[in-house]
């Protein structure tokens, strides 16, 4: 990549206690900037779970004495990486709830902002109450505090949208000149030959002579997956006679309630439960849509991944998912008003699923929306900060 030239190979400490693929968009990130970086710097990775093998790259496993409760091992792993990373390093970059790193990058929404946001008077000290007398709640909402807290050129703040920056600076309005927006990229395959769908649905044990849907998150309720299955229900078969499946990929806890949602809106055999896919690109490749309509999405990579393989996507619309403040309802996306509303959900599949030429042109606009967005250059703006927050020789 072509990155701002520097005067230093940095040594840097990565901090996010899951880096896989498997473990969602923040971890996604996470190893797509490590790829990107390792390159030019020195990178080393500290992290409790590690499915990850690139070349330059230094790993280390952080133990997890206690995997429950997870506040406790939160505080274990930020005061563990603490240690760890004092000193040796230029920069400590941390994707996780940790005081400490001169870079912090925020993935989702903050804690105090679910907690108290909206929240006046009684209500809200009877709020704060709670935090105080909750070790859980305590512990999240100090650790996060500190991550908004230093001054310009010691602490560097990026939130991965504009909707995350505006409800980080809702309750945090004193890290304004701290913070930045780089929003996530994408490495882009281009659109799929429809021989290697059929190959990658004969791969992935789905069915050959339908139209197929793909649903990817690994929280299902909050991804809006109840929602979709009722629309779906209305989606018998299309006026060409093809019937039209889901394909569901994500942690698999979930799957047992949602088969049985399933089951009970008569859908057995139309829903196609995958569990966690160690590469979702088949996945990509097998389906005609991608469907995401999020109640609560800070950016949502798997969008942006989809418009990569110039799938067409259905997506939730601004007020509850980052990536759609950049797209435009009808070029190159359909944008859900009201995700919870089944209704929408099928009118706008029914809309992308019936019209050829509507759904080709979302898939050629995915296409160029996607090209524009890509790892490199979200890489250069972190080495911008990189340099920008390099630790003074001890």
């Amino acid at each position: 990549m072509n990155a701002p030239a520097g005067p230093r190979r940095l040594r840097v400490a990565v901090l996010n206690r899951v880096f896989a693929t498997t473990g969602g968009g923040a971890e996604s990130y996470s190893m797509a900037l490590v790829e990107q970086l390792a390159a030019r710097h020195e990178l080393h990775v500290f992290a409790q779970e590690i499915q990850h093998d690139w070349p330059g790259v230094t790993y280390h496993r952080v133990t997890r004495p206690l995997a429950k409760p997870r506040w406790l091992n939160q505080l274990w792993y930020a005061f563990s990486t603490w240690r760890a990373t004092r000193s040796g390093y230029d920069v400590v970059h941390s994707h996780e709830n940790t005081w400490h790193g001169a870079v912090q990058t925020i993935h989702v929404k903050p804690v105090r902002h679910n907690l108290l946001m909206g929240r006046h008077g009684a209500r809200r000290a009877m709020r704060w109450l709670k935090i105080a007398l909750s070790p859980r709640l305590l512990t999240y909402v100090l650790l996060e505090a500190a991550r908004f807290r230093g001054t310009a050129g010691q602490r560097q703040v990026v939130v991965t949208s504009t909707n995350l920056q505006a409800e980080a600076l809702a309750v945090y309005p004193a890290a304004r000149p701290l913070m930045s927006v780089i929003t996530p990229g994408v490495r882009s395959p281009g659109p799929q030959p429809l021989a290697g769908r059929a190959e990658a649905r004969s791969a992935l044990g789905l069915p050959a002579q339908t139209r197929l849907l793909l649903f990817v998150a690994n929280d299902y309720a909050r991804k809006g997956l109840g929602p979709l299955l009722a629309a779906l229900a209305a989606l018998a078969a299309l006026p060409d006679g093809h019937e039209v499946h889901l394909a569901v990929v994500g942690h698999p806890a979930g799957i047992p309630a949602f088969r049985a949602e399933a089951l009970r809106l008569g859908l057995e055999g139309r829903v196609h439960f995958l569990g966690a896919l160690p590469d979702v690109g088949p996945a990509y490749r097998a389906a005609d849509v991608l469907v995401h309509p999020t109640l609560e999405d800070t950016f949502a990579m798997v969008v942006l991944e989809a418009m990569a393989h110039g799938l067409p996507v259905v997506v939730s619309g601004p007020a509850f998912c980052g990536i759609s403040t950049l797209l435009t309802d009808g070029d190159d996306a359909l944008l859900l008003d009201d995700p919870r509303e089944a209704g929408h959900i099928a009118t706008a599949l029914g809309r992308v699923l019936n019209d050829t030429a509507l759904a080709s042109r979302l898939g050629r606009r995915a296409l160029a929306f996607a090209s524009a967005h890509d790892w490199a250059a979200a890489a250069q703006a972190y080495e911008r900060l990189y340099f920008e927050s390099v630790r003074p020789p001890a």
